[in-house]
């Protein structure tokens, strides 16, 4: 594919190599041109400096006329480069392979030789074809300069050897840039290949296979994919289930009650004479029945908000001394008819408190309504209010049946019924802790079979809130 990311990352990989191999190219190639060049200046600064040291050994008395004339072989002994003479005019007096230029030579390394110091200069010549490299001094005697001495030799075997090194290095970055290319087509592939491994179970996924698995062992961002995909699958699994166990846990619960109520209907509408005894019977079954399909749609209605993210508190300063001793008295009369004992305990620093009272008194009517379903007559219940640290505890505490151990962990799943459970949806204990979160707590459960259960709402205390 033209615009795969595999392709795209070859191109790139093969973009920044070709770029940092011609770039290596270009300094390598201009240090060895350097240094060669260098070389053959040190060389004929060598030389020529021998020639003048000479020179002002032997020869310091002589004019450059005379030097011309009589002694011009100490110039050539010791080096077998071009060498010429120059006046401070500028003019050429002496070439040593017989060049005759006419006109004054103002090249830039004569210029610095006419001015006291060593010149050089690499450049072409009319008499040659091949560039050359100049290095001129000044011609000193007795302590004045009479001319320039220059030394030229040609950069043609100089630039011959360059040029070979040049092409090994390009030859070097070709062998680079190709091996660089395979091993990028496999470092693509070790990007890509999990990225379409990835991208196959996304897919299946998709098409609703969701208990397939993406097994992308990278410690990366594509491992981190992978596992953020089997996340989702496993949350749509638990959604899924959570849908099922819905369906199943109304259709049966709403069958009970509908059957008994169209039942009795049928029975009350019937045209014999009905008891009055019978006739309360039935009604009072109607009503039971009635309030428990409201109470269940009460919870689905809750746990749909919830779900959903409708939900909102509506906060407020409350006293919650107030709102458990006014609960206490609604409950008693189940309590004495239960034949269980229901005490109310608060701590004295326990009165108001900013939450939402509606939200806060559900939360304790479910959890005493569960104490009194699982405690058994001459059992007892428990609702106390205390502060611990920064948390204000509300908790129910009851000495009936427990809840299993293995129950234990899952009872504010949602949906979810233990082996005692009386729940009509399972819904309760998890509204609960949805309710208790959204006030910043947490819930506890504390339980031992057929020593009793201990419930904690505990809910931030803040000085100036309570």
């Amino acid at each position: 594919m033209k615009n795969s990311i595999k392709t795209r990352l070859v191109k790139s990989f093969m973009l920044i190599i070709i770029i940092t191999v011609l770039i290596l190219e270009i300094v390598l190639s201009k240090a060895v041109k350097d240094y060669y060049y260098k070389s053959l200046e040190d060389l004929l600064t060598s030389q020529i400096e021998y020639s003048t040291d000479f020179y002002s050994r032997y020869f310091s008395s002589y004019t450059i006329e005379d030097i011309i004339s009589d002694d011009i072989d100490i110039f050539l002994r010791h080096s077998d480069v071009q060498v010429q003479i120059i006046s401070l005019e500028g003019k050429l007096l002496m070439d040593s392979i017989g060049v005759d230029i006419e006109s004054s030579i103002r090249t830039p390394d004569v210029v610095k030789a006419l001015d006291g110091e060593k010149g050089v200069w690499t450049g072409n010549v009319s008499y040659d074809i091949e560039p050359v490299m100049a290095v001129s001094i000044p011609l000193i005697s007795k302590d004045e300069s009479i001319g320039v001495i220059r030394f030229i030799s040609s950069l043609k075997e100089t630039d011959k050897v360059i040029g070979k090194i040049i092409i090994l290095l390009a030859a070097v970055g070709i062998i680079v840039v190709t091996i660089s290319g395979v091993v990028s087509i496999f470092l693509a592939n070790s990007i890509v290949k999990p990225l379409i491994e990835v991208t196959e179970v996304a897919g299946k996924m998709a098409d609703g296979q969701l208990k397939i698995r993406s097994h992308t062992a990278l410690d990366d961002e594509i491992g981190r994919l992978s596992d953020t995909l089997n996340y989702m699958a496993d949350e749509i699994l638990k959604r899924e289930q959570i849908k099922n166990d819905f369906i199943s846990s109304i259709s049966h619960e709403l069958r009970t009650p509908l059957t008994s109520i169209k039942g009795w209907a049928i029975t009350l509408q019937s045209g014999d004479m009905v008891e009055d005894e019978l006739l309360t019977d039935g009604l009072k079954i109607i009503e039971n029945e009635s309030d428990r399909l409201s109470l269940m749609v009460e919870e689905l209605l809750d746990f749909s908000r919830f779900i959903s993210g409708r939900i909102s508190l509506q906060k407020e300063l409350f006293d919650i001394r107030n709102t458990l001793i006014l609960f206490q008295k609604q409950c008693m009369p189940r309590a004495v008819e239960n034949k269980i004992k229901f005490t109310l305990k608060i701590e004295e620093q326990i009165h108001m408190m900013i939450g939402d009272e509606n939200r806060i008194k559900q939360v304790i009517i479910n959890l005493v309504d569960n104490a009194f379903k699982f405690t058994g007559e001459g059992g007892e219940v428990i609702l106390s209010a205390y502060r611990k640290d920064d948390w204000v505890v509300l908790e129910v505490e009851d000495n009936g049946v427990g809840i299993p151990k293995e129950d234990l962990p899952n009872v504010k799943e949602k949906f979810y019924k233990g082996k005692n459970s009386g729940s009509h949806t399972g819904l309760g204990l998890s509204i609960c802790d949805e309710i208790i979160k959204l006030h910043d707590g947490k819930m506890e459960i504390e339980s031992e079979i057929n020593h009793g259960t201990i419930v904690r709402a505990i809910l931030p205390y803040r000085e100036e809130e309570i």
